[in-house]
Formats: C-alpha cells, structure tokens, sequence
C-alpha cells in the first residue's frame, strides 16, 4: 500500500510501479468527488454517487472508507479480496485514514507512506495541479500538514525529491518484502 499526503506523489509512483511490474494488480477506489481533467472512470476511481457510495458501505462492501478533503473515498472489498485468493499482489494507493485502517484489518499489508521533500514542495506540487479552488487547497494542506506527522506508522517511508530515485526505492521495497 502507497500512502501520503496529496501532492507527496503517490499516484506517480504507483503508476511507475505498476508499469514496471504488471503482475501487480491495482486496486480503483470508489469517490464520490467529481473527475480531474484526464481522469477516467474505472481507471483512477470509480466516480459514484453518494447514494452508490452509501449502497456499498451498507453491504459492508469497504476494506476502507473515509471522508477525505470532504469527498468520500472507499476501498472495494470484493476485488482486493479475489485478487489476494488468487495469490495476486494488489497495489492500494491511498490516504492515510484508510491506511490505518488497512493496517489494522489486513494482515501482512506491507505500508509505504511517501512524503515531499518539504512543505514548500508540497505546497508549490498542490498549486500546480490547478485542481482546487481556494478553500479546497487551503483544506489540503491543513490536512497535508497532519499527514505527515504519520509518517513513523509505516514500515517504509520515502522522500519523493526525484521520482525515478523515489520509484526505485519503491521497487527496492518489494523486492526485498
């Protein structure tokens, strides 16, 4: 499991690791947040409705489910449990909310948390995007700021200062696990 705060560079990792090892399965959580420019549905997330959201949690169909920068983010159950009974390996990338709860509810989950290389990275990463407004960012980084302060929860953390050197490190991570 890939974790950290927005704007740290999970998301460019995990696509990096699974680019390089294909048996890896990735895992696609379900949002209730509206798509990003690019973003397609099944891909990055499963865009649902609150209400598909709501129909999922009551089936106790989440591994994890957490409000996060006021969407609602939700690990599936189903395929993250088939792909482990076929002796797959699943890739999550998620936010530290449902990393603990990941880590308390599947045994043997190996937890990598990624950080920036400062808080002014972080910052400067998030305003580049374009994707929040004003309010949205400033909630990031309030919660960018708490995030990070779990980074000794982890088995493994990596500083993403140069993502090919990040990605290596992921890579150096799972090979030895």
């Amino acid at each position: 499991m890939i974790s950290g705060p927005s704007g740290a560079g999970k998301t460019s990792i995990a696509s990096a690791v699974l680019a390089r090892l294909p048996d890896i399965v990735p895992s696609v959580s379900m949002t209730t947040r509206r798509p990003r420019r690019g973003e397609k549905d099944g891909v990055q997330y499963r865009f649902v409705s609150d209400e598909v959201f709501d129909a999922t949690a009551a089936a106790d169909g989440f591994l994890e489910h957490a409000v996060v920068h006021g969407n609602r983010y939700g690990t599936p159950k189903e395929p993250v449990e088939k792909a482990l009974a076929e002796g797959k390996t699943v890739l999550l990338e998620i936010d530290v909310q449902g990393s603990r709860a990941i880590r308390d509810s599947v045994p043997g989950a190996l937890l990598i948390f990624v950080e920036p290389p400062s808080r002014e990275v972080l910052r400067e990463r998030l305003h580049r995007r374009k994707t929040e407004d004003d309010a949205s960012f400033s909630l990031r980084m309030r919660n960018a700021e708490a995030e990070m302060e779990a980074a000794d929860e982890f088995d493994h953390a990596v500083v993403n200062d140069h993502l090919e050197e990040a990605v290596s490190e992921v890579l150096r991570i799972l090979e030895t696990a």
